[in-house]
């Protein structure tokens, strides 16, 4: 974070963001999320990705993220004016007027030195990335509730076994219908365009970058990515990080071999996921051992040489359920390490609808409100919870207690709720799971589900 010592994200707002606008995130310029499988981009993990002209990027490697599109998303905020894509910021800054949204987040990792550039570029401009999430594949061993067939072989698998989940009518982006083919358009023995883009843009983006994410997929089953950490070892470059967001469910030679990497690559970072305890976890994130992947972490931590390592929270109806007791694990590995490590974020789901925290009927969700409000309060006493992740709890407080529709043009709560049963009944007959009794510790939730009226 490039705030000055002692000083608070609001001020830092006040002071940095809002004089160049209202509306203003360095990310639209200096961030991107690239999946090279199938040509689609983003500024960030909330709006929906667009795609890359395969044309366009043959010609020029940097419209892999300066597209129309988020060039127009540019033109619009520094203009004031509120990008439709951005809306999960909008929602989070209109419950209250002081509230600290995610683009102050994403603005404020940078040098305001190249803030100040930005208003120094014209519209059509070229820009060289600062942060970049980048996925070459989407093979991975996992097959999550929130997932889908666009990020996930083995959810491409259960389609494929099964045929498509039925019912879904609020699912209106379709996620659980088809193995999503346009997710990755070429074979491994095909030449992917959008891969040697990125390989051509690598000389010059490789100085620009301070920080490279590489997703998935799970990024340690790509053979793309032991290419980038052979090249990162063969080549040192102390300026920039390199974060791989893994699972760290993989087969232990492949753990031990990040292990052994991170003693040659400097700066690397790891980004695992997980907002759950124990079999609430395993339920929720199908193919995660909680044993194995708790154990994991640990030795991550304990024998590599990582300069950091984030757990990202993606908050879903389900979760809420052991969040507390997932926070106070984290509390733990920080005593025995660091406060500042792991290192949480707290990521709100909003798709699919019908797995969003606000699924949940009113008094459930004041039931978790509460709880954890309570818990908050109790925990910063220890002073081992950094500020950004105290302003992401109070944040999903603030969330539950306020906000009743994930999105514009969401259904109806009663037709969420149907939803939902339907998708966990076919989730459980497809992966051998059982709501109730993954969820046994949780009376009220049980309650609710069993009250769930389904036509038939």
């Amino acid at each position: 974070m490039k705030i000055k010592e002692g000083e608070s994200l609001l001020q830092y707002k006040k002071r940095v963001i809002d004089p160049i606008s209202k509306s203003f995130c360095a990310a639209k310029w200096y961030n991107a999320t690239i999946w090279l499988g199938s040509g689609i981009t983003t500024s960030c993990h909330h709006p929906l990705g667009h795609k890359v002209s395969e044309k366009d990027v043959k010609e020029n490697y940097k419209m892999l993220h300066n597209t129309p599109h988020k060039k127009e998303c540019r033109s619009q905020m520094l203009k004031g004016e509120r990008p439709a894509e951005c809306e999960y910021c909008w929602k989070v800054e209109d419950i209250k007027r002081d509230n600290i949204s995610d683009r102050v987040f994403k603005t404020a990792i940078y040098e305001e030195e190249d803030i100040n550039q930005i208003l120094q570029y014209k519209v059509a401009d070229d820009v060289n990335l600062k942060t970049l999430e980048i996925s070459f594949d989407r093979t991975c061993n996992f097959a999550c509730s929130y997932c889908s067939p666009s990020f996930s072989t083995t959810w491409v698998n259960d389609i494929r076994d099964n045929g498509a989940y039925t019912g879904l009518d609020t699912d209106k982006r379709q996620h659980y219908t088809s193995t999503h083919p346009s997710a990755q358009l070429y074979k491994p023995t095909d030449v992917n365009p959008y891969i040697e883009a990125f390989w051509k843009w690598w000389p010059e983006l490789s100085k620009s970058l301070f920080e490279l994410r590489v997703t998935g997929g799970e990024p340690l089953l790509s053979p793309e990515v032991w290419r980038l950490l052979d090249f990162l070892e063969q080549n040192p470059n102390e300026n920039l990080a390199l974060a791989l967001n893994s699972n760290l469910g993989a087969k232990d030679e492949l753990i031990h071999k990040l292990i052994s990497k991170s003693r040659s690559v400097k700066s690397i970072e790891i980004y695992t996921s997980n907002e759950s305890f124990g079999p609430h976890a395993e339920y929720i994130r199908d193919g995660l051992s909680w044993d194995r992947w708790s154990a994991n972490v640990k030795n991550v931590m304990d024998s590599g040489h990582f300069r950091q390592l984030h757990i990202m929270m993606t908050i879903n109806s389900l979760c809420l359920f052991s969040i507390t007791e997932f926070l106070d694990w984290v509390i733990e590995l920080k005593k025995q390490h660091r406060a500042d490590m792991p290192f949480l974020s707290v990521n709100i789901l909003r798709y699919p609808t019908f797995q969003s925290p606000l699924v949940l009927p009113d008094e459930l969700r004041n039931e978790r409100k509460l709880h954890i409000e309570e818990w908050l309060k109790e925990k910063r006493k220890l002073n081992l919870l950094q500020e950004m992740e105290l302003e992401s709890i109070q944040r999903l407080i603030d969330y539950l207690d306020v906000v009743r529709t994930p999105h514009s043009g969401s259904s109806s709560r009663e037709e969420l709720e149907k939803d939902f049963k339907r998708f966990f009944q076919q989730y459980d007959s497809r992966r051998g799971k059982d709501f109730k009794t993954a969820f046994a510790n949780s009376p009220s939730l049980i309650k609710w589900y069993d009250s769930i009226e389904l036509s038939k």
